[in-house]
């Protein structure tokens, strides 16, 4: 709100002497002032008090003010206001008006030789700009600047450096000349920091919804980590409108770090933004040294300052505009200068000065009078009031007011430090780091459920939920270390989250984009694509893709003891038996033995059928073989059996003793040449999206990604995908499917299957990782990266891991089958087809047996046989 702009010590002359012909008059002064003054004439005469009080020292009988209101911005009429008062005789001339019209009133006060103390003036409480007076070295400069330069420029960029920002934005509402601020753009340009600048238009909210219309996401994204940090440079109702309306929309967040400046901001002001502010503040603002002693507020130097304005913290104070409070320490400053001349008894009176004649000569005492006036001084109520060898005034301080970090309403303000341009910044204004103090901070932690990283450990009813995993884990770390409390919930779409059709992000990520939540930890995967949108923090696990496939079952091989030959190599060795017994038998038969007394040994073809069989298996003969012949052939057959029979016994040995089956697919290039199992991954994820890129991706060199995303893609994805990863895993489970998947996650499944019945293949190459996910720009990204890599070089993030992936688990993480069997063992399984065999031998016996006994009997032939009685005796 703009307070009434008029001089402020002039009550007791506007009362007295708004007649500006007041015969007993010997001082006469003109004022020009803004237009606005004219508001409220019983308002100027309360603020001012009784200042008729010091009629010692301003000799107010003497003294006669002649007020005008002009339009500021319009030059001409100043000049002839100023024209008229000097026709009247003025000793004087006093202005509070914008720089349009200052420079006008100056080149006439130099023609004049009339002292003129200029008070500029800034529109609607905008920070002021540079008038730009022209300033000679001759002795014709009869104006002085009441207010100070302006120190914008050199306070800002004090600030901007001692912060080390090295990007922002910088607001300025459309009152503002942005020229003000040129050298301060030329000099962070050439320090390479990145400076962006945007009006603020009268109507904001119509500004805000035009930026969400026009812009699409990733734009919006950028603009926000823009407004991280940003300077308003605006008057101060302006910059309560545009920060309550950027922070209902979301624009900001709790991490960004405002500074606001301007010279017109009060106490009210100040505890308004604060309230209405989120992140960080920083207000710089001119200040005025209050003495500590209530009776020294009043009474300042030789004179008494109004009641009403001595008492910082009276609300009419507190809504003064500066430059009221220069006009008011103005017309004391005059007071004495005129006193003096007075005691001095070098008195200049002075006839009317024409503005028209062009004979009309100047004020000859107007340089003694200004000579006067930049000679004196005066304490009042902006503290120092004095000129310089240039005309200004050279006394300012500037105080740097700050929050911390923090949404909480009702923040404290302090004093972080103070600037002239004498000492400089007086003060630390460091943006310290979170370092390891977060006590107190409550952050909220969005998840999505995902085993080994964030499962829920209990649900008592009634109670929140509670959460463990290798991510929780890491979370707890880092709140133990930097003293912050978190709060957690899942993601209400139980999704990682991916961009939308309309540029949004859904699942996670969308929370933290959407400011629902501080930071997002899961078994998030840092991508390009998230990192536009969102922040990470270092990598606290790498991260491959892997596959899951089911176990192979061991099958139950009744006749593994016939494995070790094939059966072609069964059927020759056969055909050999056969083939021997049938040339024993001729060769017996051509020259047939002589057989001793009683022997029962007989050449025919059966027994020479036997005879060889039992050679073979190592069992002997009955059958003779006393020709040479028979025995040169018999010579090969043993050497022949000895042959076959060690390289079975030998082949055995090793296929019995084997308890790993190599798969077909061991490797993501084995699984991408393979038709026979179909595999896919969760639907629209981080893994299916880097399958697409890569498989998409001409100038790919492997064509591995390509094969699989052909499998992948299969009816635009319906076909081999799932929406969650624990479907995946069951389809793993009880069909034909491999699982593509992240690597970490299907290793604990591996691990902590209670049947033991999957393996994985991975990469190697780790080329991502695991990172916590948090709001662009947060604050806390640094610190929570720093103590990540502690946890990782003293070693801690290993036991965490080692915690929920043990090197000695249960199962066999890379097996293609069940491997629990100790040692190399043989069990009844690899004999099962031997016992078959037996059990059919003695089948067949059983059975030839009763065919023996069924002919016998037919027969009818029960005497014994001839060799049974020789057997007998």
């Amino acid at each position: 709100m703009e307070v009434f702009p008029l001089l402020l010590v002039l009550s007791v002359w506007w009362s007295r002497t708004w007649d500006s012909a007041n015969a007993d008059s010997i001082i006469h002064i003109g004022a020009i002032f803004d237009e606005s003054a004219k508001k409220d004439d019983e308002v100027f005469r309360t603020a001012v008090g009784d200042l008729n009080q010091n009629e010692e020292i301003l000799q107010t009988e003497k003294i006669t003010f002649s007020v005008t209101f002009v339009d500021g911005n319009n030059p001409f009429q100043a000049v002839q206001e100023a024209c008229e008062l000097m026709n009247q005789g003025i000793l004087a001339l006093v202005s509070s008006i914008g720089c349009t019209s200052a420079g006008s009133l100056q080149s006439l006060a130099d023609a004049m030789h009339i002292p003129h103390l200029f008070i500029q003036r800034s529109t609607a409480g905008t920070p002021r700009s540079g008038c730009g007076l022209t300033r000679s070295n001759r002795n014709d400069d009869y104006t002085l600047s009441v207010r100070p330069p302006v120190y914008l420029n050199d306070v800002i960029l004090r600030v901007v450096t001692e912060y080390a920002w090295q990007k922002f934005i910088i607001f300025y509402d459309s009152e503002y000349d942005i020229r003000g601020i040129q050298e301060f753009l030329d000099k962070v340009s050439q320090q390479g920091m990145d400076v962006a600048l945007q009006k603020v238009e009268s109507n904001i909210n119509k500004m805000i919804t035009t930026l969400f219309d026009t812009m699409r996401i990733e734009e919006l994204n950028r603009y926000r980590d823009t407004l991280r940090r940003a300077i308003l440079v605006m008057n101060p109702a302006t910059a309560k409108s545009f920060i309550t309306e950027v922070v209902e929309t979301n624009l900001v967040a709790f991490d960004c770090h405002w500074i606001i400046i301007n010279e017109e901001i009060n106490d009210v002001d100040v505890q308004e933004l604060v309230r209405r502010s989120i992140g960080r503040l920083t207000i710089i603002r001119q200040t005025f040294p209050v003495p500590q002693n209530i009776s020294q507020r009043c009474f300042r130097g030789n004179h008494r300052i109004s009641s009403t304005l001595c008492d910082p913290k009276d609300p009419f104070a507190q809504n003064m505009e500066i430059s009221n409070l220069y006009i008011y320490d103005t017309v004391l400053l005059l007071a004495n200068a005129f006193h003096k001349k007075l005691e001095d008894r070098k008195w200049h009176s002075m006839a009317s000065l024409s503005c028209i004649r062009k004979n009309s000569k100047p004020w000859q005492g107007g340089r003694s009078m200004l000579e006067t006036i930049k000679k004196g001084g005066v304490s009042g109520l902006t503290g120092e009031l004095e000129f310089g060898e240039n005309g200004g005034n050279p006394n300012v301080h500037f105080e740097i007011l700050g929050t911390n970090y923090g949404e909480e309403l009702g923040r404290g303000v302090r004093k972080l430090g103070c600037w002239n341009p004498v000492t400089g910044l007086n003060g630390s204004l460091t943006d310290k780091k979170l370092e390891n103090n977060m006590r107190g901070v409550v952050l909220r932690v969005v998840t999505v459920l995902e085993e080994p990283f964030v499962m829920v450990s209990e649900n008592v009813l009634g109670k929140p939920k509670k959460y463990q995993g290798f991510s929780i884990d890491v979370l707890d770390a880092l709140s133990n270390y930097l003293g912050f409390n978190y709060e957690i919930y899942v993601a209400p779409d139980h999704k990682y989250g991916s961009p939308q059709e309309d540029g949004t992000w859904n699942g996670l990520v969308g929370e933290l984009v959407f400011k629902r939540a501080d930071i997002g930890i899961s078994a998030l995967t840092i991508t390009p694509d998230r990192e536009n949108v969102v922040d990470f923090t270092t990598r606290y696990m790498d991260y491959s893709v892997g596959v899951l496939l089911r176990r192979a079952e061991k099958t139950v091989d009744m006749f593994a003891c016939l494995a070790p030959f094939d059966l072609s190599l069964w059927a020759c060795i056969a055909g050999t038996v056969l083939l021997v017994g049938l040339l024993v038998y001729l060769l017996n038969w051509l020259n047939p033995p002589r057989l001793q007394m009683g022997s029962m040994t007989s050449t025919t073809l059966y027994n020479s059928m036997w005879f060889v069989y039992g050679s073979f298996v190592q069992q002997g003969g009955e059958v003779p073989y006393t020709t040479l012949a028979t025995r040169m052939m018999m010579g090969a057959w043993w050497l022949f059996a000895l042959i076959v029979i060690s390289s079975y016994t030998a082949n055995l040995a090793a296929f019995l003793t084997i308890t790993r089956i190599e798969s077909s697919i061991q490797s993501l290039q084995d699984l991408s040449k393979q038709t026979d199992i179909p595999y896919g991954t969760v639907l629209d994820s981080a893994v299916y999206e880097h399958v697409r890129m890569k498989g998409m991706n001409p100038f790919e060199r492997d064509s591995m990604y390509s094969q699989m995303w052909r499998m992948i893609n299969r009816s635009n994805g319906s076909e081999n995908n799932v929406l969650e990863s624990q479907a995946g895993i069951q389809k793993v489970k009880y069909g034909n499917y491999a699982f593509v998947w992240d690597a970490a996650v299907l290793e604990y499944v591996a691990i902590n299957d209670p049947d033991c019945s999957f393996y994985t293949i991975g990469n190697t190459v780790a080329d991502r990782g695991y990172g916590i996910a948090l709001q662009h720009g947060s604050p806390y990204r640094d610190v929570f990266s720093q103590r990540i890599l502690e946890l990782q070089q003293n070693g801690d993030m290993d036991i965490l891991k080692h915690k929920w992936w043990p090197k000695n688990g249960q199962c066999d993480l890379y097996s293609s089958v069940d491997t629990k069997q100790k040692g190399g063992a043989l069990d009844i399984k690899s004999f099962a087809g031997v016992f078959c065999i037996l059990a059919a031998g003695i089948v067949l016996s059983c059975f030839i047996a009763m065919l023996e006994t069924w002919w016998n009997k037919r027969k009818g032939s029960r005497v014994p046989s001839k060799e049974f009685q020789v057997l007998i005796q």
